[in-house]
């Protein structure tokens, strides 16, 4: 078995003059599961659907478990669950007749047909839903319901484009679970959404495209933890006393910006990643007779992490992934 259960490199898409994917390069290992992050337009279910077999690149590779799609769509296709953002449904079909109407498709018959059909609805909690029509059911409800048909045929490999777009906290909640028991289970979950927040929550990695780019590829906290877009970092300092003694202080030493009072301190910006200055600057706060209560380093929301990498690239700042496809791409 190939390292990487996803593997594309130096990938495009061409319609016409439209660059819709640009020679990206990634890779995703075995039962892990990552988030896929752009705007409208980056690309990203361009890609998705040549990871699925559903379109041809115009240059590059993709292999899923160590096999070509473009080559071995038929084989692929065995090995993958696609569930797209929109997917049809039947009139008068029920839930129960339209996921054993999919197992046949499939070429599932007899016991073992019935067998694949229970426990996909037992994993998706559809077996209440039996009866109902399967046109007829909530947003999260059918959510449900495209994965299950997607988990059919015990695929290895699952790309979701989308799945929680429209869906109540509840059935956000339960979607996030699903997918965190896929990874456990040793399946590979890619998966696309505009819900960072979410993603960062269930993911392991995640691969932002811009323009069909990729801009940035590593783990959630790894973001959380980075500078803004100048290159700080910012604390929140509370402490007993008037917030007015830290904006003092903030202005006469160095290293240190003042932006908020809060209610019990304040937010101060600290223009060095190095731990060994954030020490010193809190050392040097208690010394000068601030008396400090907690003294902590505040976490980005991944939005604005996401916004940063793009405002850096709009300024002509390539981002290190970025120069690295420029320079394959060149040499190959």
């Amino acid at each position: 078995m190939s390292d990487s259960a996803i593997k594309v490199k130096n990938l495009y898409r061409y319609f016409g003059a439209l660059k819709a994917v640009d020679g990206i390069s990634f890779e995703i290992p075995h039962g892990s599961v990552c988030g896929f992050v752009g705007a409208n337009g980056a690309g990203k279910t361009t890609t998705m659907r040549i990871l699925a077999s559903l379109d041809y690149p115009t240059m590059g590779s993709v292999e899923i478990c160590g096999k070509d799609v473009t080559a071995y769509p038929d084989e692929i296709r065995k090995l993958i669950g696609w569930m797209p953002d929109h997917f049809g449904n039947y009139d008068h079909m029920t839930v129960l007749e339209y996921l054993d109407f999919y197992a046949r498709a499939l070429g599932y018959s007899g016991d073992e047909r019935r067998s694949r059909v229970r426990d996909v609805m037992e994993f998706t909690d559809l077996i209440p839903l039996s009866d109902r029509l399967s046109n007829k059911m909530s947003k999260g409800m059918t959510q449900r319901l495209g994965l299950a048909r997607s988990l059919i045929h015990d695929p290895q490999v699952m790309i979701m484009d989308e799945p929680a777009a429209g869906l109540d906290p509840k059935a956000r909640v339960e979607l996030k679970h699903l997918i965190r028991v896929l990874a456990e289970e040793g399946k590979t979950v890619f998966i696309s959404s505009h819900i960072l927040s979410e993603l960062g929550e269930m993911c392991d990695s995640l691969l932002f495209v811009n323009n069909g780019r990729i801009v940035h590829h590593g783990d959630a906290d790894s973001l959380r933890v980075g500078s803004d877009s100048t290159g700080g970092f910012l604390y929140d300092i509370q402490l007993i006393g008037e917030a007015q003694s830290l904006s003092d202080w903030s202005v006469i030493n160095p290293n240190v910006e003042f932006l908020e009072t809060r209610k019990r301190g304040g937010r101060i910006r600290i223009d060095s990643n190095d731990p060994n200055v954030a020490a010193d600057i809190l050392a040097k706060m208690v010394r000068d007779g601030l008396r400090i209560t907690e003294f902590h380093r505040e976490e980005r929301n991944l939005e604005d992490a996401f916004i940063d990498i793009l405002g850096k690239i709009d300024e002509g700042n390539p981002s290190p992934i970025q120069a690295t496809q420029t320079e394959t791409t060149t040499h190959s």
